[in-house]
């Protein structure tokens, strides 16, 4: 097996997959890259067994053939390259891997290729199609909703239901709630399913803003095809909660006010909060927004009052610090709303302000205030 590659062009392609190889690896195959060389075409892979990635590059190829090789020795190397051909030679039956560049020889051992895992393939998949672009805001804004409490399985993920044309996006670790509705797809199914976390987070790095996602999807795995690359995630086998159930309908008390406002007064009130439960807490009225926090065991305290547009009877009512900053700088709007029915069931904040074909809501628990 021998081909020859612009080194910058392979790095660019191997740092994206670096991100499906795991430091601590169940099976020694899974610290390689699978190399495929077919008809002047690498196709390279990576696996955790969780997510696959594999991307292609145009190479020139004397032969065609197939090796596994570490990845972390070969992604050192192609760093520490300037951009310049580079040469493979491989030996079939030993193994040997012998890279050249204008600067000398490097030989490394390869693995046999067949003990690398099978990748998934799309079998029985239903699809549905839409923009990078609008892949990636959905995944902003609803990942960092997702759970680390590994005895809720179905919340480590991000829930997505395929609905026709529309698809919904829900994250939630039970203090905060997120569903991104996004409108503009062409779809003939009616589906849902559950993406980890970890896959999500490599799946947007892998994605580049100018291009369609495909996505296909069946009971086991997602595919999402762009490009040259496509990037395979294993799904969280599990129920998700009825998130509906939780979003509060009837909400009589209404606070509309400017983003950046509310967010930085929290960030500066939040420094005096109980740093175990980083309370804050709101008391409207009408015209007006008293945010408070005290740290009794410190005697630390701090008020901020601000200007604000509120509609109904004056209320009291405590929330994370940390949950409503984060929640407020996944918006991009001007101006946010903030519903609120009773001091003990959930808030939801809005944009004040929604774009055509999408819609966000987001929830957030309050912090039983004591007395």
């Amino acid at each position: 097996m021998k081909f020859s590659v612009s080194s910058s062009d392979l790095l660019s392609k191997l740092s994206l997959e670096i991100g499906a190889i795991s430091s601590n690896p169940v099976l020694p195959i899974l610290e390689d890259f699978l190399f495929t060389v077919e008809k002047g075409k690498l196709t390279i892979a990576a696996t955790n067994l969780e997510t696959t990635i594999i991307t292609s590059l145009d190479v020139n190829a004397e032969e065609d053939g197939q090796i596994a090789i570490p990845a972390k020795i070969l992604l050192d190397t192609l760093k520490a390259l300037p951009d310049q051909p580079i040469n493979f030679i491989i030996d079939d039956d030993s193994r040997q891997i012998e890279i050249t560049s204008a600067f000398g020889k490097y030989k490394l051992s390869g693995d046999n290729a067949a003990d690398f895992p099978d990748i998934p393939s799309e079998d029985g998949v239903d699809s549905i199609s839409m923009s990078a672009t609008s892949l990636q805001e959905a995944i902003t804004k609803t990942i960092f909703a997702t759970s680390n409490d590994e005895l809720r399985q179905a919340m480590m993920g991000v829930y997505i239901q395929v609905d026709y044309n529309n698809v919904i996006f829900v994250a939630t670790d039970a203090h905060k709630l997120v569903k991104y509705t996004f409108g503009d797809v062409s779809s003939e199914v009616s589906q849902n399913f559950i993406i980890p976390k970890k896959g999500l987070t490599l799946l947007k790095n892998a994605l580049s803003s100018d291009v369609n996602v495909d996505i296909a999807f069946n009971q086991t795995n997602a595919f999402f095809t762009f490009a040259d690359t496509k990037v395979v995630i294993r799904l969280i086998d599990a129920k998700y909660p009825d998130y509906n159930a939780v979003i509060p309908v009837n909400n009589p008390h209404m606070l509309t006010m400017g983003r950046k406002d509310l967010q930085n007064s929290l960030k500066r009130i939040a420094i005096y909060a109980n740093k175990t439960t980083n309370q804050v807490v709101l008391s409207l009225d009408q015209g007006s927004l008293t945010i408070s926090a005290q740290d009794l065991d410190f005697s630390n305290e701090a008020t901020e009052q601000l200007t604000c547009t509120y509609e109904g009877e004056p209320m009291t009512i405590g929330f994370n610090a940390k949950f409503l900053v984060e929640m407020l700088g996944i918006m991009d709007t001007d101006d946010i709303l903030l519903e609120l029915s009773t001091p003990n069931r959930a808030g939801v904040l809005l944009p004040a302000e929604q774009n055509e074909n999408e819609t966000l809501l987001m929830l957030v628990m309050p912090v039983m205030m004591s007395n």
